[in-house]
């Protein structure tokens, strides 16, 4: 009969010494169950992707109550979180992930999206309140507060595309109108224009060259709006429920937009669109579920678009490669419906906002390029 090998080290994990000459510390993780530090020994490698100090990161804490919007600044080394507590919260991406900012009481009601300025050091929000607020970054302090709609305001965006260097903030409103708003810390009250479209609008985006602002409403259609003319050019149809976010791609072709459908649909934006319907993908797995929230969709941007990313009831991010329609990851890891998703603008790296008041930033594979 062969001999019994040794019985197993008391803490019941397999202990692995790290070879000399092993990776860097930072692609390592320590798998072991046991409570002793000395039998901690197995260790497993991780393929790092990002600049991030741990694959995933949690970043809790500011919120009091659901987060509405989240976004990366223009350079990437800033987040800006706006939630359902009526404050804007402001996160370092990389190491460490300090919580710098809180601007609590910004607005009267839940604040519903924000954009970071392509210009200058401020924040535009937007609120059930009716509002459009301006706040200066370096102080922290209010700088302009516009009476901006007759309804809640659930979209912005803005855009230096328009000429003559001034930014352009266009905003959509359950009033049923779009306004576009001259940007910046100081500007007129009035609107630069205004189009009255007849139903609540859901989201606003603006096209690439500043020309035409794309407006998803009640109605079940992205409705294409000419700036300068002031009036609708076409409309964008295939949604069976309303539009809940809009989202260009980088290099300004194609249009996101989730819905209550819980289908996701990618519209050619082009001026001469192969499709007639004009409709590029369909794609499905982010489900809406049943709250009506508007769920805040986005496109990579480190590969120039090649995969979009939109949350869900169910807890996860669902994140798609746009030329086959395939569903690449389905990332848990929120207490809650996500709400909204942001690419980081240089490295793979995916933020998401929701519900359970938390925000998680990870890494995933950067794309293949060919």
């Amino acid at each position: 009969m062969s001999k019994r090998g040794a019985s197993p080290p008391p803490g019941g994990a397999i202990i692995k010494r790290a070879r000399s000459g092993s990776p860097a510390p930072e692609t390592q993780i320590a798998i072991s169950n046991s409570n002793n530090e000395r039998e901690q020994g197995l260790i497993r490698t991780v393929k790092r992707t990002s600049s991030l100090e741990a694959p995933i990161i949690s970043l809790a804490g500011s919120h009091g109550a659901e987060i509405l919007s989240c976004r990366f600044d223009p350079t990437g080394q800033n987040i800006a979180a706006c939630s359902a507590d009526r404050s804007v919260s402001l996160w370092r991406t990389y190491s460490p992930n300090t919580n710098y900012g809180l601007i609590a009481n910004l607005h009267k009601a839940p604040i519903l999206d924000l954009q970071w300025s392509l210009a200058s050091q401020v924040l535009y929000t937007v609120s059930a309140d009716q509002t459009l607020n301006v706040t200066d970054l370096t102080t922290g302090q209010r700088v302009r507060k516009l009476q901006a709609h007759r309804g809640i305001i659930n979209s912005l965006d803005r855009t230096l595309a328009g000429g003559a260097g001034v930014e352009l903030v266009v905003t959509g409103a359950d009033d049923g109108t779009i306004r576009v708003w001259e940007g910046g810390d100081e500007g007129p009250k009035q609107p630069v224009s205004v189009y009255e479209l007849g139903c609540p609008i859901t989201s606003v985006c603006w096209s690439a060259d500043g020309a035409n602002i794309y407006a998803g409403a009640l109605d079940n259609e992205i409705h294409v709006i000419d700036f300068r003319k002031n009036e609708e050019v076409y409309s964008l149809m295939g949604h069976t429920d309303t539009p809940t976010s809009l989202s260009l791609s980088p290099n300004g072709n194609f249009l996101l937009s989730p819905s209550f459908s819980s289908q996701t649909i990618i519209h050619d934006v082009r001026p001469f669109s192969p499709s007639p319907s004009r409709i590029h993908r369909v794609l499905m797995g982010a489900p809406a579920g049943f709250e009506n929230t508007l769920l805040r969709g986005a496109w990579s941007k480190d590969d120039d678009g090649r995969r979009v990313g939109v949350g869900g009831a169910d807890r996860t991010v669902c994140i798609w490669e746009v030329e086959s329609g395939k569903v690449l990851y389905k990332l848990p890891g929120h207490k809650g419906t996500v709400t909204a998703v942001d690419f980081h603008p240089k490295e793979p790296i995916i933020l998401t906002g929701s519900k359970d008041a938390t925000m998680l930033l990870g890494e995933i594979e950067p794309s293949i390029t060919v």
